[in-house]
């Protein structure tokens, strides 16, 4: 059977459910996953293999489909966009109770091959998703398959990627088939350790808060990472130290659980936290952070 390989952007509105679906698509927690929007801010791309179709799915997770102001905004959108423009599939994520609206958006945006999924539909009952269904069909000579799904309630894996593997081209694998992502494994604890601030501070911290990885140590026997927690004003760091430390041990021992489940080894985790004065405005200290328009 020949090879059939490409890329499928998972595009959406913040929240829209892309990295939840993403991490149960591969069995493993790799993309960030947060109920504080805007939580994804990169491209990250999963390698899923479809051995029936002799598939090698590789989804590209974005930022949700949003526009603001803001420097930090502007790049996250660049990034939704630039994964429109090089994929050869895409999936577009519509929670269930969403306005139809937010899909003309889309549609405004993209005119290319994509699959509508309906997220969330745990939350609504069948009536409801049927009626929602069917204010998406006078959309049908857009998409090519409309399908309701729910993380929560569960839904037919292979179902979802036999429809996604056979509308790809007939092409050799782009990647080694053992790997799970082509991100270096510092981009990825780096985003551990961004979701579990999230994660521990989602309601005190702002938005406007990220993660610097100074330095990785890796070891024989022990990795160590050294990494910054950065955010815009100084009571904002009081808030991620916490009385006595209480809060970046929580943040520490949260984010080397979540390392530890991907790495072979121990390991050794420091953070320290900095205050960058409007860094999300300035485009010499995004591009410092990581965020590079010039990309």
């Amino acid at each position: 059977m020949p090879t059939r390989s490409g890329f499928v952007a998972t595009l959406g509105r913040p929240n829209a459910g892309k990295s939840t679906l993403l991490n149960h698509l591969l069995g493993e927690n790799l993309a960030l996953v947060s109920h504080k929007a805007n939580a994804t801010r990169k491209q990250l791309q999963i390698i899923v293999p479809y051995a029936p179709l002799n598939a090698q799915i590789v989804f590209v997770d974005t930022p949700g489909i949003h526009h603001q102001e803001k420097l930090l905004n502007q790049y996250m959108l660049s990034q939704a966009l630039k994964a429109m423009g090089d994929c050869d599939l895409a999936l577009y994520l519509a929670p269930i109770t969403d306005d139809v609206k937010h899909y003309q958006h889309f549609l405004e945006l993209y005119q290319g091959k994509h699959i509508l999924l309906l997220s969330k539909s745990d939350t609504c009952s069948n009536e409801a998703i049927l009626a929602k269904m069917a204010e998406y069909q006078k959309f049908d000579k857009h998409f090519l398959a409309l399908l309701p799904f729910s993380v929560k309630k569960g839904f037919d894996r292979d179902l979802l990627l036999k429809s996604i593997a056979s509308f790809l081209p007939q092409s050799p694998f782009y990647y080694d088939e053992e790997l799970l992502t082509p991100s270096s494994i510092k981009e990825i604890y780096k985003e551990m350790i961004r979701e579990s601030l999230f994660e521990n501070l989602s309601d005190e911290i702002p938005y406007e808060a990220d993660v610097m990885l100074k330095q990785f140590e890796k070891g024989e026997k022990l990795d160590r990472i050294f990494a910054e927690i950065i955010v815009e004003k100084q009571s904002q760091k009081g808030v991620v130290i916490g009385k006595g430390g209480s809060s970046i041990k929580r943040i520490s021992k949260c984010a080397r659980e979540k390392i530890l489940a991907l790495s072979p080894k121990p390991v050794y985790l420091k953070l320290d936290v900095s205050v960058y004065k409007g860094w999300s405005k300035q485009k010499d200290l995004l591009k410092k952070i990581g965020y590079d328009f010039t990309l």
